[in-house]
């Protein structure tokens, strides 16, 4: 299993982004573009407004397709020269056969599913690499405020109080690595972030890393 260098990128230039946003966005930008090869075909579920999408364009030269529920964000997508579906992920993976991709892309998206597991068991069948990024819950912050304090943390990332924030189901990187071992999955590569979603995490990832991005592959 491999880990991977985070070579710096400027922020995405998004028009009206908030700068947590920027921080969101360019957590991705600095990881995928590293991983991901001249040429590739790249599926991402849960896509936005395209950010990332059209950087892999631009830099990689991808062949890049979106799935999102948004319709406004299907509209920015296409206004970016970027092809994307609207409708329900799962719905949308059942149109493409075995190894319709090179690359599955699911950014901050699997907390919010109700069946991750199907989710990613079939872009596993779609893509040849599948890759997951998430918030790490298990962040040393999150326990401290949770133990201490009795409430969730709040910083420039997750500003906002919890009833202001969507429905979620929070995952640690322990919980996700048992998860890839139930549905089958081969991790092949992590990268680990610190708090600020900027600075690589040196030490101790599950205390350390407050947002990690997995590539998987197919076990066997």
């Amino acid at each position: 299993m491999e880990a991977t260098t985070i070579p710096a990128l400027p922020a995405a230039d998004s028009p009206g982004d908030s700068a947590r946003d920027l921080i969101k966005q360019d957590t991705d930008l600095q990881i995928l573009t590293d991983w991901i090869a001249p040429g590739s075909r790249v599926l991402d579920l849960g896509c936005g407004r395209g950010v990332l999408l059209e950087h892999l364009q631009k830099t990689r030269r991808a062949q890049v397709m979106g799935v999102d529920n948004d319709l406004h964000k299907i509209i920015d997508c296409v206004a970016r020269g970027v092809p994307a579906y609207q409708g329900d992920i799962l719905d949308v993976l059942g149109f493409f056969p075995e190894n319709a991709f090179d690359w599955v892309v699911c950014s901050r998206t699997v907390q919010d599913l109700d069946q991750p597991w199907i989710v990613l068991e079939r872009a596993l069948t779609v893509g040849r690499h599948v890759a997951v990024g998430f918030v790490n819950h298990g962040f040393w912050l999150n326990r401290w405020n949770m133990l201490w304090r009795g409430r969730r943390a709040r910083n420039e990332v997750y500003p906002e109080p919890w009833y202001k924030s969507r429905p979620s189901n929070p995952v640690a990187l322990g919980d996700f690595e048992e998860f890839c071992a139930a549905i089958n999955a081969r991790v092949t590569r992590r990268a680990f972030l610190a708090g600020d979603w900027r600075s690589r995490c040196p030490a101790l990832p599950h205390l350390f890393a407050g947002y990690a991005v997995y590539e998987l592959t197919r076990a066997g």
